[in-house]
């Protein structure tokens, strides 16, 4: 017997067998089922599942009619908003594949999840169109964009909302401007209200569960971000197995504020819901004070998060005004949760902090705390259908119970592979007992109980609030700045992010005077906000090896000592 099994749920089988559709069935049969349900709440307005499954097949059928075929890969780039939910549903019922691309990325950034994925529609919002169109026209005729559906925040809520359904008033400007749709060289822009005024019909369902269903990227230690080739059954796995770890009903009301761009946000938040016939209260980004009003109004029972979320909601100075009564569920990842604010949840409310673990090659979660028995800054355990171990990462051998190695994964949720990267791909994966693991990178250790822990990375990476940002990704963008000879990327402690970006930089001779305000501001020009250096050291010269690498580890230590 595994060691973590008398911990499991015993309500639970400890292996699933998922549907074998598509997930467009998920919605498919919930609007058949609840058809006058609530899918989706936004700043006051209910969009119900049959008028979500109803806009996914028009868009759909659009999607066909602008030239999207089985196969293809459709670009989505919006924050948190029913017409992610809606376009993301459309990309799937038109037989293509959603590429969900982080709302926070500059064109500099957005010209790879053009080219890298061939694709030639994209999916946005009116205040982030003006990147895409920079971004396609930065690229040679031929191999930008041929089509930009565009929506605006306002296709979704009604802009005259007052009072509790409101948006706060530091968002007014961006949620509430309706910008004039671009102009795309070589290529066409529709508005999303034209785009779902189509009435063709949809084209027949034609995928399955081995048909590509999602392209997420991920970055690593070298070079640009990869495509995780994720099939509907691998998401299914995990939507479905969600469903029931989280205890969901068709009663749920979930805050969906993390990213729905995120694997997170997109399987948890967004697959288990509309598998569920649950209700999502979505928020587009954070702001404290809004989440604790949602949770309060619409009596939210499930919430998951980053850490700092649940930190940042605790401090604000109306907390007393909120009533969290109504939570059943609350957990997340991408960071610790500090004990003492694990505790205050659990003394003040009664709720269990649940935390679990997992990778955009794993469709989310591959771990998760059993919600009736978790342990705290604790991985928790295998997840449904999965197997994990702890290895030795020289050796591949398996280590013993409570030494450290690193943390390889086997199960239905990991994905096929690196889109066109067959060798990365191969470096990924070893066989174990005749089990093909993905080697995860992580290094951590399990407890007697069978409980995993995470204890250090293998993967050069920083963790900021819940972001991965990837160093070897920063440091070839600020090699673009003309005062930049060379710059090396490292963590630097920070009390409320965990960790931030630090630039250790090295000017040109002919670029002496420049600050490193002027640099940041640069940054945040190019780069996704979550990238961008919050400090940049100036240094006469970087310490290298006998080869000629940056010895980047060496600055590290130095940061950490």
């Amino acid at each position: 017997m595994r060691a973590h099994y008398p911990f499991w749920p015993s309500r639970l089988p400890y292996s699933l067998t998922p549907p074998a559709t598509s997930l467009w069935d998920n919605l498919e049969i919930s609007a058949r089922r609840y058809p006058d349900k609530a899918a989706t709440v936004f700043f006051g307005r209910s969009l119900s599942y049959r008028q979500l499954a109803d806009g996914a097949e028009r868009l759909a059928a659009r999607l066909q009619a602008l030239g999207v075929q089985k196969g293809d890969r459709v670009l989505l780039c919006m924050q948190n908003c029913p017409q992610l939910v809606l376009a993301h549903f459309a990309i799937l019922r038109a037989n293509a594949v959603v590429v969900p691309v982080n709302p926070m990325n500059r064109a500099d950034e957005l010209t790879h999840y053009i080219t890298d994925p061939d694709a030639r529609v994209a999916i946005t919002t009116a205040d982030l169109a003006p990147e895409w169109v920079q971004a396609s026209q930065a690229l040679p005729a031929g191999q930008g964009l041929a089509h930009l559906v565009v929506s605006q925040f306002t296709d979704a809520f009604d802009a005259e909302v007052s009072g509790p359904d409101a948006p706060p008033a530091h968002w007014h400007a961006w949620l509430l401007t309706r910008h004039p749709l671009p102009v795309l060289p070589g290529g066409q822009t529709h508005a999303w209200a034209e785009a779902l005024a189509c009435t063709d019909p949809a084209p027949p369902l034609s995928v399955g569960p081995e048909d590509l269903a999602a392209l997420p990227y991920t970055s690593g230690t070298t070079g640009l971000p990869k495509g995780c080739i994720h099939p509907h059954r691998t998401l299914m796995h995990n939507a479905v197995a969600g469903t029931l770890w989280g205890n969901t009903t068709p009663e749920m009301v979930a805050l969906a504020v993390v990213p729905m761009f995120h694997i997170t946000g997109m399987v948890v938040g967004m697959h288990s819901a509309v598998y569920a016939g649950a209700t999502m209260v979505i928020m587009p980004r954070w702001d404290r004070d809004l989440a604790g009003s949602l949770i309060s109004r619409y009596r939210v029972t499930h919430w998951t998060n980053i850490p700092t979320m649940v930190i940042d909601l605790l401090g604000s100075p109306h907390f007393a005004q909120y009533d969290l009564s109504s939570l059943r569920y609350i957990g997340g990842g991408g960071a610790a949760m500090p004990q003492a604010v694990a505790q205050r949840l659990l003394d003040q409310f009664g709720l269990r902090y649940t935390e679990g673990y997992g990778l955009t090659e794993t469709a989310a979660p591959t771990h998760s705390n059993p919600p009736d028995r978790p342990k705290q800054q604790c991985l928790g355990i295998p997840f449904m259908s999965t197997d994990a171990r702890v290895i030795d990462p020289d050796t591949l051998q398996e280590v013993a119970q409570g030494l450290a190695g690193e943390i390889v994964v086997h199960g239905p949720e990991v994905f096929s592979g690196y889109w066109k990267h067959p060798e990365a791909t191969a470096a990924a994966f070893i066989e174990l007992d005749g089990r093909r693991f993905f080697r995860t990178g992580d290094l951590g250790r399990v407890d007697e109980d069978g409980y995993f822990f995470i204890t250090d990375r293998l993967k050069r990476m920083i963790n900021a609030s819940g972001f991965k940002v990837w160093p070897a990704e920063v440091e070839a963008l600020m090699f673009r700045h003309p005062a930049i000879q060379e710059a090396c990327i490292i963590a630097a402690r920070d009390s409320y992010r965990g960790e931030t970006v630090k630039a250790v930089v090295v000017l040109r001779s002919t670029h002496q005077d420049t600050r490193a305000e002027a640099i940041i501001a640069w940054c945040r020009e190019h780069m996704a906000v979550y990238k961008v250096p919050h400090i940049v050291e100036f240094v006469p010269a970087l310490p290298k090896s006998g080869s000629g690498k940056v010895m980047w580890r060496a600055l590290q230590e130095r940061e950490n000592a």
